[in-house]
C-alpha cells in the first residue's frame, strides 16, 4: 500500500533527522531569532530541513512540500499529496539542551493525513501511524484514553488556555500539564498518557498534522478549537486552534467552549 511505503520512508527520514539533532545537541546549537517575533531557530533546524527536503522529494518528486523552515509557495496546492514537516518541533527546548523536542513528518492527500511520524531522538521514541492501520510507539500498538469526566482530567496545555474568555460554558477544572513540543503533546494523548491536549490560538499545520493522524488512529478525536474537522494543506496553513482527546472527552471540552443555554 502507498501509505505503508510513505510511512517507511518517513520513519527512516525522521530517524536520520534525529542523528543530526543529536550531533548539534552535543556540540551546542547556534541559535538566533526569526524576524517578526516568530521565535528561535537553530542551525540544526535548517540542516534537518535541507536533508529532509532532499531525501523526501528525491523519493517522491510528485509530492508537494510544506515545512516550517522552508519559504511557503502556492505550488504545494497543485499537488494531490504533500509532505508537511516540522524539522524540530520544540526548538526552544532543543536550544536549551532539553530532550523535549521532536521531528514531526506527515504525508497529506487531498487535505487528510495518510502517514505520520513523531520521533523524539533523546528518549528514542518513534510514534507512527498510517491511515486505517492503527497507531504505534516503537512497534507497540497504542490507544487514546477513554476518560469521560472533564473534572480532574490530565490535559496538556499552557495555563494561559484556561481563562474565562475562552470557555463560555465554564473553565474546565483540570490541572494543566506542559510539554514544549505540540507534536509530542499529541503523541502522548495518542498513547493514553494524558487525557487531552489543546491550544486555542491559531496553530500551524506542521505542528499538528502528524499528531492528528496518530490520535485518530489511536481511537481519539481531533478538531479545531470550535469542534470543526481539520483539513490540511490549505492556502493558509493554520487551524483555528486544536482540541484532541478521546471521543467523549473531546466532545465534553467542545461543549464547554460554547455558551450554556438558559433553563
Amino acid at each position: 500500500m502507498l501509505a505503508n511505503d510513505d510511512l517507511n520512508l518517513l520513519i527512516r527520514a525522521a530517524q536520520d533527522a534525529g542523528q543530526i539533532a543529536l550531533r548539534h545537541l552535543k556540540a551546542g546549537p547556534t541559535v538566533w531569532q526569526k524576524p517578526d517575533g516568530q521565535g528561535p531557530v537553530t542551525d540544526a533546524d535548517l540542516e534537518i530541513d535541507r536533508m529532509l527536503h532532499n531525501v523526501l522529494r528525491a523519493a517522491r518528486p510528485d509530492y508537494g512540500w510544506l515545512s516550517e523552515e522552508t519559504r511557503d509557495t502556492p505550488d504545494r496546492l497543485a499537488h494531490d499529496r504533500v509532505f508537511i514537516i516540522d524539522p524540530i518541533d520544540g526548538t526552544r527546548a532543543f536550544a536549551q539542551g532539553q530532550q523535549g523536542f521532536a521531528h514531526a513528518l506527515a504525508v497529506v492527500e487531498h487535505g487528510l493525513p495518510t502517514a505520520a511520524v513523531v520521533h523524539l531522538p533523546v528518549p528514542n521514541l518513534t510514534y507512527y501511524a498510517a491511515r486505517g492501520q492503527g497507531a504505534f510507539l516503537n512497534g507497540r500498538a497504542i490507544s487514546a484514553a477513554d476518560r469521560r469526566a472533564v473534572t480532574g482530567a490530565r490535559v496538556l496545555a499552557p495555563k494561559s488556555q484556561f481563562t474565562p474568555d475562552l470557555w463560555q460554558g465554564g473553565v474546565p477544572l483540570i490541572a494543566p500539564h506542559f510539554r514544549s513540543s505540540l507534536a509530542w503533546r499529541m503523541a502522548l494523548v495518542a498513547e493514553g498518557q494524558f487525557d487531552a491536549m489543546l491550544s486555542l490560538r491559531p496553530t500551524w499545520h506542521w505542528d499538528i498534522v502528524a499528531g492528528a493522524l496518530l490520535i485518530a488512529e489511536a481511537g481519539g478525536k481531533v478538531s479545531d478549537g470550535a469542534g470543526h474537522n481539520l483539513l490540511f494543506n490549505t492556502r493558509s496553513p493554520r487551524s483555528d486552534g486544536i482540541i484532541a482527546a478521546g471521543a467523549v472527552m473531546h466532545d465534553a471540552l467542545i461543549d464547554l467552549r460554547k455558551p450554556q443555554r438558559a433553563g
